[in-house]
């Protein structure tokens, strides 16, 4: 009885959260939410110190397809554009470490900022409920394109909308030859 009593104080004293509300996802025009992890060699990811740079944040899965499709096409992107003007942040959805290794050694050629969000508090926060899932976030540190779902017209138009973001010097840039195999 104290218990349901105590339980029912707590309540009532918490701030209700829809769940609506706790998976509302970040629009156009909006802050986005702090990336509150590291990435794959411990550096914590700060939004506010990449302003000036376009950022794309995208969620992914080992699972998904899709995403495993896409990952290879933000890092030719990367590479083409370099790190001093794009920053592509690949944050991982809730898997397993093993898993999300897994991914990282198939791909370790892809320069891309990889996280691992096992218990899902960014994923959360963006209110990523399908994937994969990609925030554009402009040079002014303001998000400016949501991305859900895949398809080849929406990597078309994608590749369109961040060249559109990009100063002029970022579409000048010489790509560094590739050594041959």
């Amino acid at each position: 009885m104290i218990r349901n009593l105590l339980l029912a104080m707590f309540l009532a004293a918490v701030p209700h959260v829809h769940a609506a509300d706790a998976l509302r996802q970040p629009g156009v025009g909006d802050v986005p939410p702090p990336i509150t992890l590291k990435d794959r060699e411990g550096n914590p990811v700060d939004l506010d110190a990449l302003k000036g740079k376009v950022v794309v944040v995208t969620f992914w899965a080992s699972w998904c397809g899709p995403c495993r499709r896409e990952l290879p096409m933000l890092g030719h992107m990367q590479k083409i554009v370099g790190r001093e003007h794009l920053e592509v942040i690949a944050i991982n959805m809730k898997e397993p470490r093993s898993d999300y290794l897994g991914v990282l050694r198939a791909n370790k050629d892809l320069d891309l900022t990889f996280v691992h969000d096992v218990r899902g508090v960014v994923t959360d926060r963006y209110g990523v409920t399908a994937l994969p899932n990609m925030f554009v976030i402009g040079q002014d540190g303001l998000i400016v394109r949501t991305h859900r779902g895949y398809s080849e017209a929406v990597l078309e138009s994608f590749s369109r909308e961040l060249l559109a973001l990009l100063p002029e010097e970022a579409l000048q840039r010489r790509v560094p030859a590739q050594p041959p195999p």
